[in-house]
């Protein structure tokens, strides 16, 4: 670990409101995990205890305090998953990896964790992997997970792919929704913004599978262009706290119905991308 990247990510978050969780963000993104004496460089440098610093660590549970595998995996053992056969879902996956949850493999490429709940229950059992949403997972599944997650799980077909579900998203200013059902992408009702780049200003139409970057504008955007998009009905911008942990161009939020919160890349052609379960406040 280098203190002077440390300090870099201070500096950068420094004006972020709660910039200690964003900190322990970047730090983690950079690392993999959050090293000891990262967190006592935090705590120097923005002059917050210790124990608070590592109350919020051990507090949220995507930070983690010891290296992980370069894959994630993790399994929901909660109520609605449980009852549908999750523990043993758990232990296929201990069996397939050879580590116990809360391990990691010898070579590092997977860690395999076990969750009391992943907020979508009425699609388990649940599996998550890398951000990538597993559903009615079964034991003969197991081992084709692991390999999709060898072979990268960005490669994907719309079709038949158990990770690609739709969800119905709402802007996050004014909580109306973004659906344009009449114009279909993927088969289902598009999510309709505004977009800017450049000299341009135009509509663009997002595919509302999760995991699927099918996009339609009324203009041709260039990859790698990071374009600004806006609610079409209350026109605030899109933009988030936090930039994406693959480029760096800020990620755009959007509320999911029923609860949650999906973030896309704002650069074309950048994959990153992250989905949240759960309660959002508006």
């Amino acid at each position: 670990m280098k203190t002077d990247d440390v300090a870099g990510i201070i500096e950068k978050r420094r004006d972020d409101r709660g910039s200690l969780i964003y900190i322990l963000e970047d730090i983690q993104a950079k690392y993999g995990y959050l090293p000891a004496d990262a967190l006592r460089a935090v705590a120097e440098k923005t002059g917050r205890s210790l124990v608070d610093i590592y109350g919020v660590a051990t507090f949220y549970r995507s930070f983690s305090l010891k290296p992980r595998g370069r894959h994630l995996v993790s399994v929901c053992l909660g109520t609605a998953c449980h009852v549908r056969s999750a523990p043993i879902i758990a232990e296929e996956f201990e069996r397939q990896l050879g580590i116990a949850a809360g391990e990691t493999t010898t070579d590092r490429e997977f860690t395999l964790e076990t969750v009391n709940c992943l907020g979508a229950c009425a699609l388990g059992p649940i599996v998550v992997v890398d951000g990538h949403y597993f559903s009615n997972v079964n034991v003969a599944t197991v081992k084709k997970i692991i390999q999709k997650a060898t072979v990268g799980l960005d490669k994907v077909e719309i079709k038949g792919d158990e990770r690609i579900f739709p969800v119905e998203v709402s802007c996050p200013r004014c909580n109306h929704t973004l659906m344009n059902p009449e114009h279909l992408i993927d088969s289902y009702p598009s999510i309709r913004v505004i977009a800017s780049f450049g000299d341009k200003h135009s509509w663009v139409a997002l595919s509302s599978l999760y995991g699927s970057y099918h996009v339609e504008s009324e203009f041709e955007i260039p990859e790698d262009t990071v374009v600004h998009l806006f609610c079409p009905h209350c026109h605030a911008e899109l933009i988030g706290a936090t930039d994406c942990v693959e480029c760096g161009a800020p990620m755009v939020p959007m509320i999911v119905r029923g609860g949650g919160l999906v973030q896309i890349c704002s650069r074309r052609g950048c994959k990153g991308h992250m989905l949240e379960l759960g309660e959002v406040e508006v």
